[in-house]
Order: structure tokens, then C-alpha cells, then sequence
């Protein structure tokens, strides 16, 4: 048994909060660089040339990579090895958060109460996950998540009857809504099973699997490979502008659910797909 102070996380998630903001990864910049290759419309082609600028110029700079740093989305995946002492849980993560949106000069997006819209003026509270797995580590990831593309989200349950091809229908239905607002080129996490709550989870963690990896079951990877192609022919393109590259990748998860059910969620991730995890 390994025990932690709950303290011991807050220099740790304000130095994520910080990285993820200001770096975008090789794998988000490198698929900015393939769709370059595949982009026909000059709109576009220009457009994806800046954004691929802009995420150098930012990191090296240390400046936010999009003015808009996001409501700050936390998952801990937490040892069941680890005794937790100190503070409570949640007082720690907001105060990295708080840290790390303070001394990053990150713009501050969080209102007390969501009818009142008074700002909390630090960028708390978090929105924090929490999930148990073998071992005596902690892996922190840290997801700044838009509003934008956070807005465009969407959930329904469908009759399990509509199979595979309900998905699809929702899916494509939700991205020809949403149009350009989501700043694509975008990532497309999809939930498929659960509950109404689960399933909007795995639907945001889907975001965080690399551009490029498949879903390891072959049922969903082909239909991964299938909504990618779709929404790529909406000819929606990068921020709305007209192209042939709409969105970078499109992620499945999956989880059972219940006989009467067919449960699915989207969650769309802007261009700006920030996340930073570290394993301590």
C-alpha cells in the first residue's frame, strides 16, 4: 500500500493545465500535416497552413495555442493500492487548476451558477473523473475543453432494433448540425452503451486516443473508418470554410448497456484537441 498526500498533485495539474494550453502534440500537428496533403480547397489548404503555425508559434512561445483554454476537464485514474492523506480530493485538483490558469495567464471561463453567469474568476471548479485500476500510481490527464465544440455535443437513445446504422444516422445528423462551429478540423468521440450519463463519458474519452488508432474490435473500427469517410464528404472543411477534410479521425467506445436500450453520444473535439497526462 502506498500512501499519497493529496498535495502532491497540485504542482503536478498546474504544470498539465499550462502544457496541455499551450502544446498541441506531434500526433494533433502531424494530422494538421496529412490533411494538408489531402485538402483540395484552397480555403482550406491556407487555413490548415496557419493553424500548423500557430500550434509552433505556440509552443514555442508558451502561449495558449486558442484563446479559448476551456472548462478544465480532469482524469485521475487512481491506483487501488494508493491511501490518499491531506486535503480533500477535489480541493487539490481545483487547486492546481486554479495554479496552473493563474500563472498561465489561461483566460478564465467558468461561471459560479449557470443562470446567474458570475465568474468564478480562476477557472474552477474542475470537471473531475475519477476511475479506480490495479497498482500504486496515479496518471493525471488534463483536457481543456472548448466551448465551441463542447456546445455541438449531443445524446439520444436510440431502439436497439437501428443497430450500427442508427449510429451512423445520429452521428452524421449531429456533425451536418454543428456545421463549422466546432473549428474543424475536428475529432468525433462516440459513446455507444451505458447509461444516459456513461455514455457521454466514454464518448469525451474517446478524445484522447491518438489520430490514427483504431478501435481494437473490428466491428467498430469499420465503422470508424465508414463516419470518417462520411463526414469528410459534408465538404464542410476547416472552420467551415468548404473542403475536403472535415474531421482528423473519428473514435468509438463502447460499453454494455441494457436490453431495452441503444444508448449513444457524441462529443466533438475542436482543432485544438489539448490534453497533457502524466503518470506520477
Amino acid at each position: 500500500m502506498r500512501t499519497m498526500n493529496t498535495e502532491e498533485l497540485i504542482p503536478e495539474i498546474k504544470e498539465l493545465v499550462i502544457k496541455a494550453c499551450c502544446e498541441l502534440d506531434d500526433n494533433v500537428v502531424n494530422a494538421f500535416k496529412e490533411a494538408l496533403k489531402k485538402e483540395e480547397s484552397p480555403y482550406s489548404r491556407d487555413t490548415l497552413k496557419l493553424l500548423i503555425e500557430n500550434a509552433e508559434y505556440a509552443k514555442r512561445e508558451q502561449i495558449p495555442c486558442c484563446h479559448d483554454t476551456g472548462a478544465c476537464v480532469v482524469l485521475l485514474e487512481i491506483g487501488q493500492e494508493i491511501a490518499w492523506q491531506g486535503m480533500p480530493l477535489m480541493d487539490a485538483v481545483n487547486e492546481g487548476v486554479r495554479q496552473g490558469y493563474r500563472d498561465g495567464y489561461l483566460r478564465k471561463s467558468m461561471v459560479k451558477d449557470p443562470l446567474e453567469r458570475v465568474n468564478t474568476g480562476d477557472n474552477t471548479p474542475a470537471v473531475l473523473h475519477t476511475e479506480i485500476v490495479p497498482g500504486d500510481k496515479v496518471t493525471i490527464t488534463i483536457m481543456p475543453k472548448g466551448g465551441g465544440s463542447e456546445n455541438m455535443g449531443a445524446f439520444t437513445t436510440l431502439v436497439p432494433g437501428e443497430g450500427p446504422e442508427g449510429v451512423k444516422r445520429f452521428v452524421m445528423d449531429t456533425i451536418k448540425y454543428a456545421g463549422g462551429k466546432t473549428c474543424p478540423p475536428i475529432i468525433v468521440g462516440v459513446g455507444v452503451g451505458g447509461t444516459m450519463d456513461y455514455c457521454t463519458w466514454i464518448a469525451k474519452k474517446a478524445l484522447l486516443r491518438p489520430i490514427g488508432q483504431r478501435h481494437p474490435k473490428p466491428l467498430y473500427a469499420k465503422l470508424e473508418e465508414e463516419l470518417l469517410e462520411e463526414i469528410n464528404k459534408t465538404g464542410i472543411g476547416t472552420l467551415g470554410m468548404g473542403g475536403t477534410v472535415t474531421a482528423l479521425d473519428v473514435h468509438i467506445e463502447y460499453y454494455p448497456c441494457h436490453i431495452t436500450a441503444l444508448p449513444v453520444a457524441v462529443n466533438l473535439q475542436c482543432h485544438a484537441s489539448r490534453h497533457a497526462s502524466k503518470t506520477i
